[in-house]
């Protein structure tokens, strides 16, 4: 079985799970799961900083997802035309 079967078996398992084995689940894993989730680097905190001080500077830049394929696929299709 694949990890992403497994993770979707696991996924079902713990929407029905009685509060009892979920605790245990997570008795067994909490130091796992209190290390996966670590707080940001301080070169990612600035950096999420900078964007976000641009944008309330410069909202009207922000562009749609929409436009954003558009701009992606006239890129693809330039390069497509050059024989990149």
């Amino acid at each position: 079985m694949n990890t992403n079967s497994i993770r979707q078996k696991l996924h079902s398992f713990f929407e029905v799970a009685d509060d009892k084995k979920i605790k245990a689940i997570y008795s067994m894993t909490e130091a796992e799961i209190q290390d996966s989730s670590e707080d940001y680097s301080a070169n990612l905190k600035a950096e999420l900083d900078k964007r976000y001080d641009n944008y309330k500077l410069n909202p009207s830049k922000i562009i749609t997802p929409q436009e954003s394929k558009k701009r992606i696929q006239d890129i693809l299709s330039k390069a497509n035309l050059n024989g990149l």
